[in-house]
This record gives C-alpha cells, structure tokens and sequence, in this order.
C-alpha cells in the first residue's frame, strides 16, 4: 500500500522480533517491522548509553548486517548521518522492514551477553530509537532457540501470542531487560505485588533464604517511602565473578560472585547490593534531577546532582538491612568505617568537588586509571558520607524527630510521584525545609570546595568519634602500590604527594632494587622496615627501557584505616541520640569488645 492511499489517522506500528538461532556464536537476530509509515525519509537511532550507567558505551559498534526493505524485498535506499544514526528513504513505502546482527558477548549489567547458556541483553544495546515515534507503544517478540528457555523481562505480555510483550513507548522498551534461557526462576509475593526472582549460573546461593531477606528489604523500603509503585517486579541475578547492579523502572539487574553466599561478610554485601538497586526504583527511575528527566539517548546528560541520585542511595543501601535485620548495628558502623576509610585514603578528594564529580562522570567515573585515586572523588562516595553527616545533623537538630528519611519522602512527594524533575536548588531548598537550619555554607563547602568532611563535628552529638589506624608503625611511608606480573615488579600506583610521587616514579614503572639489593611484590614492605621515617633510599627501576636510580626520602607512617568509636564518657541525650538513630543502646553494640 502506498502513502497516499493512508488515512491521516493512522496510527504507525513498531514491532521488533529478536532471534538468536546460534546462541553460541554470540549473535542476536534483531528485525524491526514498521507499518502505517507516513513521511519520506526514516531516521533510526542507536543508543549511544545505558540510564544509570554514566558513560558513552558506543553500542552501535556491536552492530553489524543493516539491511532495509520494502514490502515486497526491494532493498532501500539509506546512509549513515553520524557513528548511531541511520537514515533512509521511504518514499512511497507505507511498510519498512529492518534486519541487522547485534555482537553480544559482555557479561555486564549494563551490556549483552549470548551463548549456549541464555542470553540477557538491556534494550540500549538492541533496538532503535524511531524519531519522532518515541511515544509509540512496540511490541517485542523473543524467538527461542530451545523451547526449553524461559523468557524473564518485566515487560507485559500480549495476550494470546507466544512470547511476545508490549512496552508503552521507547523508554519503556530500553528499561526492561530480557533474560532468556534456562534459568532458575522464584515467583514470590510481597505487600500484595508480585515478585520474580530470575537466577543464572552455578554458585552457592540458597534462593529461599535470599528471597526472605529481598522481602524484609522490599516491606523497608516500601514502608519508607509509603507504598510500592508497580505492579510486578522481576530481580535478574547473574552467578559469575564479579559485582554490580543496574537500575531499572521495574526491575533491576545483578551481578554477583557465584560462591560467595556463604560468607557472612560477602552475603551482606550482596544485600546491600539489593538494597540499593531496588531503592533507586524511587530515587533515580522515578525521582529525578532536572538533567535526566528526559533521556537523551544519543549524548551525555549532564547533571550536578548524582550525589543525591547515586550518593544517598549507597547510604541507604547500608541503613536498610539494618532497618530490615538482616545485620546488627556493629555491622554497619563497620561498614561506614570502611567508606570513610576509602575517602580519607582517596587523594582526589583534594582535587575535585563533588558537585563536579557528578558533572563529569561521563570522563572520568567509568574510564579509571593510574592517576584517578590522585585526581578523582567518586560521587557515589562522597555523596554517600554528605547524605550521612546531613541525616546525623537533622537528627541531632530535632532529637531523631526528623531525619534524612523526612528529605526522601518529601523530595519523593514533590518530584517523584509526578516524575517532575528537580533542580540542585529544589533540593537544597527541600533538605533546609526539613532541616529547618541554614545550610548554605555547608553546601558550598561539601559539594563546591574540597575542604574535608568534619566527620567528629557531626559525630560528637551521638557519642561517637572518629579514629585513625596505624596498622604497621614500623613501615615509613613509600607512597607506591606494587604488583608481581609476568616476574616483574611493577608500579600500579604512586599517592598524590607522597616521597615516591616527588622524585618522579611513574605507574608502569618496574622496580628492581632497593639500596641495591633486589626487592619484589612481595617483600617490599618488610624490607622497609629496616628503616625510619627521614631515612633515605635508593631505589632501582626501569622507566620504559631507560634504567633509573632515585634517592627517595620516607616519611612518617600514614593511617591505613579508620574506625567509629564510642566516645570515653557519653553524655545521656548523646546515647538518646544515637539509639534514635540505629534503634539499639551505644553500650550494646560496643560491649562485645573491639576497638574503643
């Protein structure tokens, strides 16, 4: 059927279908059938990044095997505008069909991934982007190669076809990734929503004890923010040997080591993991900044506010299994111990503020190397320990009967609800609101400068403090990070500052010896504690293929960690406020010994 002979009122149709008849060669079969097209010319567009994953991915280059046609096969005419743009010529043509291959073989969150086993992939990485139709609602069919797979996607089926589901527009489509294969799949139900549990891979978790604790987490969370806003909710878990979690508007991906369940300390990771993927099905899918109200798919969207987004998410994620008892108190201060360990030992926390962290997360966050501890400060981090000092300072002003809790609900209430984007002044303006104390200088302070977080200041009022470790005395401070690779000892990091940093050792570099003396990976340490702080050394390395040798003064030994402590003799309102914080008594969490 020719344009012409359309009715305006027409409504264009967009139906993908994935096949993937080699799941071994890494290969999806994508089309993509156009009906009731209107105008002369199609621009489809490739996603260039994930939502939630802050960095241009290039997806296209995963693409290969664009071909065009007409309803009777007639190829099409087209050519590329840019590196994700394609554009064609349909004059005349009322039906279009599409067929390229999409390269999956990255085992990420964030990617594709096929092979004999199954096959996930999230949308940015598969389906185009019609211009100007982004509002269309697509069907999707998923072709099985074994009709013993199983399909897990939190998109909803069309009634009566075969594994064929329908998403409500584009954002919807490339918001709800598919795994497919022949998984172990848990449906349980919580608060009256159902709730899906998809797991691939061999490893030791032991689904049903997992369940119970994603539950205590799910009734937390839902009881923060005053009710569920879905109706179905599907957990996507890949068993491999690595971590992460990507956000999604009803669902969310995992990956996490596959033998470490077992481990007290690891399991709880992986319950924080949960925790904060499912927290940011409000704060980040529904809530917010200005800058991500609306995708761009195609470019960076800049925003200075993924402190708030990413920040106050990794604090929850360690107050919610607390909240849910899946650890105890001692457990999370040690866990914040941690984090304020990783800051105070980050040089680029010296080097670039927060709000700015956030602003270049699209150069910086993803692509690390040698120098990024120097010249770095991760938003997630020091946002993190910016949304706890200001949860301990509303609390502390209104003696526990406000807190950060009263920021999300109200942020969530104003912005989220109504999918409204926030700008960094709404929700300063908002934290004052609750906090009902002038916190502009503390704002310029945390976000814009890179003066350090007054960690004790804020602890005092909950009778605790902050300490440092010195754990070996007797090493003087080198300032370089050494590894064993193929029988050489080589420089992975030298500390902004340090002795090593000021006579000019370089990342890369291969150390050989120390005052002549051949010196590895493994002994480095001990060897330095033939000496005092002041001392010189001579240090022999190769530089590229130039031998060097360099005389290094050591300094005094540096804190290698730090930990929460009660303080000596605390006052009754500070224990009044700190059981008003973690629901248990200062005395209990720390009279099993430990370090005081």
């Amino acid at each position: 059927m020719s344009q012409t002979t359309l009715s305006d009122n027409a409504q264009v149709a967009l139906f993908y279908q994935v096949s993937m008849p080699q799941p071994s060669n890494h290969f999806y079969e994508v089309s993509l059938h156009i009906s009731a097209w209107q105008a002369d010319q199609l621009d489809l567009l490739f996603p260039v990044w994930s939502p939630g994953s802050y960095l241009i991915r290039e997806y296209a280059k995963n693409l290969q095997d664009f071909q065009v046609h007409d309803r009777e096969r007639n190829a099409l005419f087209y050519h590329k505008k840019s590196k994700n743009h394609w554009q064609i010529n349909t004059k005349n043509n009322s039906e279009l069909f599409i067929s390229y291959r999409i390269y999956a073989n990255e085992l990420t969150v964030r990617t594709s991934h096929l092979d004999a086993s199954h096959g996930y992939f999230n949308g940015t990485c598969l389906f185009f982007q019609v211009l100007g139709k982004e509002q269309t609602p697509i069907k999707v069919k998923i072709v099985l190669p074994d009709p013993t797979w199983n399909i897990s996607t939190a998109l909803p089926k069309v009634a009566g076809k075969t594994s064929t589901f329908q998403a409500h527009n584009f954002d919807h489509l490339v918001d709800s990734p598919f795994e497919i294969g022949a998984h172990a799949i848990y449906h349980f139900q919580t608060l009256n929503k159902n709730h899906e549990l998809a797991v691939w891979g061999q490893g030791n978790l032991l689904a049903e004890k997992a369940i119970h604790d994603i539950e205590k987490i799910i009734h937390v969370e839902s009881e923060l923010f005053g009710g569920l806003p879905y109706d179905r909710y599907l957990f996507i878990l890949h068993l491999a040997r690595s971590r992460g979690g990507l956000e999604h508007r009803d669902s969310c991906s995992l990956i996490f080591d596959r033998f470490s369940f077992r481990d007290r300390e690891k399991y709880a990771s992986f319950m924080q993991l949960v925790a904060h993927e499912f927290f940011h099905l409000w704060n980040v899918k529904r809530l917010r900044p200005i800058g991500l109200e609306t995708y761009d798919y195609t470019q960076e969207n800049y925003t200075s506010s993924l402190w708030f987004c990413e920040g106050a998410t990794s604090y929850y994620d360690m107050i919610i299994p607390l909240r849910a008892g899946i650890y105890d108190a001692r457990h999370f201060l040690n866990e914040l111990s941690k984090e304020i360990t990783r800051y105070q030992n980050t040089p680029g926390r010296w080097i670039q503020p927060l709000h700015e962290s956030s602003f270049d997360a699209w150069i910086k966050l993803y692509r690390s190397d040698a120098n990024s501890r120097n010249n770095q400060m991760s938003y997630y981090l020091k946002g993190e320990l910016v949304s706890f000092i200001l949860d301990l300072m509303i609390r502390a002003h209104h003696e526990n009967l406000r807190s950060f809790d009263d920021v999300m609900i109200q942020m969530w209430e104003k912005f989220g609800k109504t999918e409204t984007g926030y700008t960094p002044e709404q929700l300063q303006a908002t934290i004052e609101s609750i906090a009902h104390i002038p916190l502009e200088k503390f704002f310029h302070t945390a976000l814009n400068t890179t003066q350090d977080l007054e960690f004790n200041t804020y602890l005092k009022p909950f009778g605790l403090q902050l300490k440092a470790e010195i754990k070996s005395l007797d090493i003087p401070h080198l300032g370089i990070t050494v590894k064993s690779e193929h029988g050489m000892t080589v420089v992975k990091y030298v500390e902004l500052d340090s002795p090593a940093y000021n006579i000019g050792i370089d990342a890369g570099d291969e150390l050989l010896a120390l005052d002549g003396l051949r010196v590895s990976a493994d002994d480095l340490n001990h060897r330095l504690k033939d000496y005092n702080p002041g001392d010189s050394i001579t240090l022999t390395l190769f530089h590229g293929d130039q031998l060097k040798t360099l005389i290094v003064t050591l300094a005094e030994p540096k804190p290698t960690s730090y930990y929460i402590a009660p303080l000596p003799n605390p006052s009754s309102l500070q224990l009044k406020n700190f059981e008003g914080w973690l629901g248990v008594s200062l005395k209990n969490v720390f009279s099993n010994g430990g370090k005081e």
